[in-house]
């Protein structure tokens, strides 16, 4: 397995999915078992938005250190 696997979802359905599910849990309603699974997947899902940041960052990083490199 490599060190940092690609997200298996887009950044922004695992931004959608993320915006639902701060939604429901902050709307309340649901049972406790509910809202913890609600919470991790949460956590799954900011952290993918994370490392497609991260990736994102990265590369913006390489192209302004080429620019640099050639101006």
């Amino acid at each position: 397995m490599s060190e940092n696997p690609e997200p298996e979802i887009s950044y922004e359905t695992a931004r959608a999915e993320l915006r639902d599910i701060v939604q429901a849990l902050e709307s309340g309603g649901q049972p406790l078992e509910e809202s913890l699974s609600l919470w991790q997947r949460g956590e799954e899902l900011a952290g993918i938005c994370q490392r497609w940041l991260d990736g994102a960052r990265a590369r913006l990083d390489a192209a302004i250190a080429a620019s640099d490199d050639h101006g």
